[in-house]
């Protein structure tokens, strides 16, 4: 190799993992993910690699196009992938990913997510593993798809309702969260501080973006009780609504949606909230408001 294509070797071997990590969730298969990143190092090396300004995002839209093609050819045979899904090995990228986002990238491919991600069309499975696992927007995967981003967003919108109409453990997961999070949203409308405590982890923390702070939000706020002081009889507007298929709450006004909280659990107990304000984060979040009752209590 002459030094510019070690270079771009190197360049490449540094998102490998990556591409990896979206070939096996779209594909379901290590030897097929194997294949389209290397396809796509094929295709690296044929082009102007000079004229890539984003790599990162240029790499992920080749191996979005390579495997979408291979689900469509597998889609047209009617054949599955060979053998049984095998686990995926562990992506020791050099992006410094939290363990906490390992753990939950581990279990979000696990062999009963990969069987049930099987019964999704290719456009769905391609929009809704973009999105919601790699938080790709939708104007990009709507390139891809050589779609509107409205009907991509539509696509992996219906991708994450079939999901979510399978049940298993992932069904489970969201049951207990909206559990939580209504419970939480009750608690706070009625400013009961020691129920909010309960439904908090002890290290809980709530983050703004800076058009949640423009518009008196705290940037950072940590523990507990600080975040339960903060929600303690407040909350009187916002809803309990799904946030990209996950249970959270919203805020609108005048019929505009002006505040998402997105909610993360940890150990059955709320660890974090953000606050997205941010209009262009907005328009990227397919919401769906829920009623605060269980459908049982109605």
């Amino acid at each position: 190799m002459t030094d510019a294509q070690d270079l771009l070797a190197e360049r490449f071997e540094a998102h490998r993992a990556q591409l990896r990590a979206v070939a096996y969730r779209m594909l379901g298969s290590a030897s097929e993910a194997d294949d389209a990143v290397q396809e796509a190092w094929l295709r690296l090396s044929r082009s102007d690699a000079e004229a890539v300004q984003n790599l990162a995002g240029w790499l992920t839209t080749v191996v979005a196009r390579v495997c979408l093609d291979m689900l469509r050819s597998r889609s047209s045979r009617r054949e599955e992938p060979l053998g049984e899904h095998q686990p995926e090995p562990a992506a020791t990228g050099g992006d410094g990913a939290a363990p906490e986002h390992e753990a939950v990238l581990a279990d979000s491919v696990g062999q009963a997510m990969l069987v049930v991600l099987d019964t999704l069309a290719p456009a769905e499975r391609l929009a809704f593993v973009l999105h919601d696992m790699f938080a790709v927007p939708f104007g990009e995967i709507a390139v891809i798809l050589g779609r509107s981003p409205a009907a991509a967003k539509q696509l992996a919108s219906r991708g994450r309702r079939r999901l979510q109409g399978t049940g298993g453990p992932a069904q489970a997961g969201r049951d207990r969260q909206r559990e939580v999070v209504r419970a939480f949203l009750a608690a706070a409308r009625d400013g009961d501080f020691e129920a909010l405590l309960t439904l908090l982890d002890p290290d809980a923390e709530m983050r703004a973006d800076e058009a949640a702070v423009r518009i008196g939000a705290a940037p950072l706020v940590r523990g507990a009780a600080q975040v339960a002081g903060i929600f303690a009889g407040g909350a009187k507007t916002a809803r309990l609504a799904l946030v990209d298929g996950v249970p959270g709450l919203a805020w609108a006004q005048g019929g505009q949606l002006r505040v998402v909280f997105a909610v993360t659990l940890a150990r059955g107990k709320i660890a974090q909230i953000e606050l997205i304000a941010a209009q262009d984060r907005l328009d990227r979040i397919d919401l769906e408001f829920l009623p605060l009752r269980p459908p049982s209590d109605t």
